[in-house]
């Protein structure tokens, strides 16, 4: 008998451009337009602007980074986690933001000033990561957000839409860009 498989995740970054009930039709980064369902129960993650003086010893991050040379990671973006969702996909793992990049959601054990930016080092179950935050690198942090936040114009990331029987897109959790701001990871 075959097992049911769970449909991959899909991730879906752009800027909702209609709403109608439920349906949001969204400009994908590719150009593409997308539309997704959310669901009644939708979680809305509010994703503001924040600083590196935010990032302090024992908070948890997600950082988008570049593998260096070294084996440090440079940091596209980094993501303040609020304290309920510590541990949140915990780990190191690829990702897709720019090809051959990675993100690492983790505990920062310590923050250091260096010579090209604050370096982090932050641990997870797995292993440990050193991580160069450059001083232009967009630093976010998640916080609650509103369902009257999923509205045109409004800049979004989907971590994870599943795709139905009927090939429409489905999702219950989005990421919104508070005042403007696009979500950087």
């Amino acid at each position: 008998m075959a097992s049911a498989q769970q449909p991959p995740a899909i991730r879906i970054r752009g800027a909702i451009e209609g709403v109608d009930g439920s349906l949001l039709t969204i400009k994908s980064r590719e150009g593409t337009d997308v539309k997704v369902r959310v669901t009644d129960n939708v979680v809305v993650i509010g994703i503001a602007k924040s600083t590196l003086s935010d990032i302090k010893t024992n908070s948890y991050i997600g950082v988008s980074a570049m593998p260096q040379p070294d084996g440090t990671q440079k940091a596209l973006a980094v993501h303040i986690f609020p304290e309920a969702q510590r541990g949140a996909a915990e780990g190191f793992r690829a990702w897709d933001l720019r090809p051959n990049s990675t993100m690492t959601n983790a505990t920062v054990a310590e923050t250091v000033a260096g010579t090209d930016g604050q370096n982090i080092l932050v641990k997870y179950k797995d292993g440990e990561k050193k991580v160069v935050v450059p001083p232009e690198t967009p630093i976010v942090s998640f916080i609650s957000g509103d369902k009257s936040e999923l509205k045109p114009g409004a800049k979004i990331i989907i971590f994870g839409a599943t795709k139905k029987d009927d090939g429409t897109l489905e999702a219950n959790r989005v990421g919104v860009g508070i005042d403007g701001i696009t979500p950087p990871m």
